[in-house]
C-alpha cells in the first residue's frame, strides 16, 4: 500500500495549472470508487475542495458539462476567484441553490470524464480508478439499487461512447487501486511514457477550446 499522504504531498508541490490552483482530476468508471477516493484525498490534502461533476451534469446532458465547469468554475479559478455554480438536483430534475467553491491551493474535481480533452489543459495532475468497467459497473448498480436500473441501462452505453470518443486513462499521471486497506499508486501511462508529471505543462491561460 503507498503512502496516501506522501502523493498527497507531491500533488501540493506541483505548479499551479489553473491561477493559483493545481486542479486535480479523479477520473474513472462509474462506481469505481472515485469519490471515495476523493474524500480520503481531500482529508490529507487539509480539506481541499472537491468538484463532484454530478453536480454539473444533468439527465440530458450526461457528458454536457463542459460549459458549465468552464464558465462557473474554472475560468474564476483561473482568475484567482471564487467559482460559483449551481448543483442540479437529480431527484428533482432541476438546478438548486448556488454554491461556492473558493480557491485553494488544490482543488480535486471528481466524475467520469473529469480528465477529459477539454478539461486537460487546465490539470496539475490526473489520477485514474484501476478498476475495469463491469466490475465497477456492478458495484454502481448494486449501490444505488434496483430503482435506478433504467437509468444504468441508459448510463453504461453513454459512458462507453464517452470513453471510445474521449479517452483519460491513457493521459493519467496515477492509476489508483483501492486496496482491502488504504489504496495502491502507480505510475500512470503518461507518467510511464516519460511525459512531464504536470498535465498542463505552463498552458493554464490557455482555454479547454
Amino acid at each position: 500500500m503507498d503512502d496516501l499522504a506522501r502523493h498527497a504531498d507531491d500533488l501540493a508541490a506541483l505548479p499551479p495549472s489553473c491561477g493559483p490552483v493545481r486542479l486535480v482530476a479523479v477520473d474513472g468508471h462509474a462506481g469505481s470508487g472515485k469519490s471515495t477516493f476523493a474524500a480520503r484525498l481531500s482529508s490529507v490534502l487539509d480539506g481541499a475542495p472537491v468538484l463532484h461533476l454530478d453536480d454539473l451534469a444533468t439527465h440530458e446532458e450526461l457528458f454536457g458539462w463542459t460549459g458549465r465547469l468552464r464558465e462557473q468554475v474554472i475560468l474564476p479559478l483561473s482568475r484567482g476567484e471564487s467559482a460559483r455554480y449551481a448543483p442540479y438536483d437529480w431527484t428533482e430534475h432541476r438546478f438548486g441553490p448556488a454554491r461556492t467553491l473558493d480557491p485553494a491551493p488544490v482543488v480535486l474535481v471528481e466524475g467520469v470524464g473529469a480528465g477529459r480533452r477539454r478539461v486537460r489543459p487546465w490539470l496539475a495532475a490526473l489520477c485514474w480508478m484501476e478498476l475495469d468497467r463491469e466490475t465497477s459497473w456492478e458495484r454502481g448498480r448494486r449501490r444505488d439499487g434496483a430503482g435506478l436500473t433504467g437509468f444504468w441501462d441508459g448510463w453504461t452505453v453513454a459512458e462507453d461512447r464517452h470513453f471510445t470518443e474521449d479517452p483519460s486513462r491513457p493521459y493519467a499521471d496515477a492509476l489508483v487501486r483501492q486496496l482491502p486497506e488504504g489504496y495502491a499508486w502507480l505510475e500512470g501511462p503518461r507518467a510511464t511514457a516519460g511525459a512531464n508529471r504536470s498535465v498542463t505543462h505552463g498552458s493554464q491561460n490557455a482555454p479547454p477550446y
